[in-house]
């Protein structure tokens, strides 16, 4: 189960990545490319060219955890973006919609209330 209640920020890593890559690999690109802490908390996505395997990388304060899953048929279908950014920040719900292969472009978020916080 993917400890939601420890994770800061979900960051998508748009470029594919090597599925070879693991803790070190992974935190480098975090670290390298994208600029970002990887010890800070937050979810990093990776996923292949094909888009049928993602690695999720979390650090949980001692140490790294990698969820990783394979499709045996089907791909993932990443939301669309208007910039050429490395990275994406994605919300807890879009991203378990992209795991469970719920089509992005069909789904449509009722209207809630919304308390901003008073500066």
């Amino acid at each position: 189960m993917l400890p939601f209640h420890l994770v800061r920020s979900y960051y998508l890593y748009r470029p594919s990545t090597d599925m070879r890559k693991s803790f070190d690999g992974l935190s480098g690109i975090v670290s390298g490319e994208l600029g970002k802490n990887p010890l800070a908390g937050d979810l990093f996505i990776f996923f292949n060219k094909r888009r049928n395997q993602v690695k999720l990388l979390h650090w949980q304060g001692d140490g790294f955890i990698i969820y990783y899953k394979r499709l045996e048929r089907g791909t993932y279908e990443l939301p669309r973006f208007d910039d050429n950014s490395l990275e994406s920040l994605l919300t807890v719900q879009n991203l378990m919609l992209i795991l469970e292969g719920i089509s992005l472009s069909s789904v449509r978020k009722r209207r809630r209330f919304q308390q901003f916080p008073v500066s």
